[in-house]
């Protein structure tokens, strides 16, 4: 069994803390994003970002879990150990493809580490979903972003004229004057909170996408004075 390096592909030493693991993932998932590719780029390049996007995702999915971590690190090859890696495509030797693999691979413990970690054999739930693993790291970066597309009115409206109708039923006009505004009020917490920001990106347009990542990139980046 091949044991991916994921602390190379994240860039970060074997000894990294949660926060740098995460802070890792958002600078190497916005330059791997598929979306962020020209609208000209081959079905080959489209294919290596996708790769290059899940075996990031996997590498957070991995590394971010403090027991999927110590199991990941049971069956880590000594090789991987022995140095870290920066944020420089030319000294990280796995930046455009997979490590090599271990020559002698290491016995399976009693979880079958991660299903033969994301073989054709693995459960659903081992492998990491790139797209939801990407809104929900970046989902407080998101929202300023997306700004008010993560909310409609419709809800607000709805609910306002069914608390109308049912107001007025129940007493008249003042009934109706407070049931129309009881049914915006939850209409507007209906509209506010019916859809994460991760929903909403997922759901935008790949120009659109764009640019929000391009936003992404470039708050990520100035942070460590690296700019891509």
């Amino acid at each position: 069994m091949s044991v991916p390096n994921y602390y190379a592909i994240l860039s970060v030493p074997t000894k990294a803390t949660f926060e740098e693991i995460r802070a890792a993932y958002r600078k190497e998932s916005l330059k791997s994003h598929p979306d962020r590719l020209p609208p000209d780029a081959t079905t080959a390049e489209r294919k290596r970002a996708t790769s290059r996007f899940q075996q990031v995702a996997d590498a957070y999915f991995t590394l971010s879990d403090p027991v999927r971590r110590r199991e990941y690190d049971l069956h880590l090859p000594s090789a991987y150990s022995s140095s870290s890696y920066q944020d420089d495509d030319t000294e990280n030797p796995f930046a455009s493809g997979p490590p090599p693999t271990s020559s002698a691979p290491p016995p399976t413990s009693a979880s079958s580490f991660f299903s033969n970690l994301f073989s054709g054999t693995s459960t659903p739930g081992d492998h990491a979903d790139a797209d939801e693993t990407f809104t929900n790291v970046f989902s407080d970066l998101l929202e300023p972003e997306l700004g008010r597309e993560s909310h409609s009115r419709i809800w607000s409206i709805v609910g306002g004229g069914g608390g109308l109708a049912l107001g007025f039923v129940v007493g008249n006009v003042p009934g109706a004057l407070a049931g129309a505004f009881a049914g915006n009020r939850l209409g507007a917490i209906r509209d506010a909170k019916g859809k994460s920001v991760g929903e909403v990106f997922l759901g935008l347009g790949t120009d659109r996408k764009a640019q929000i990542l391009r936003a992404l990139a470039a708050k990520v980046f100035s942070t460590v004075g690296q700019h891509i």
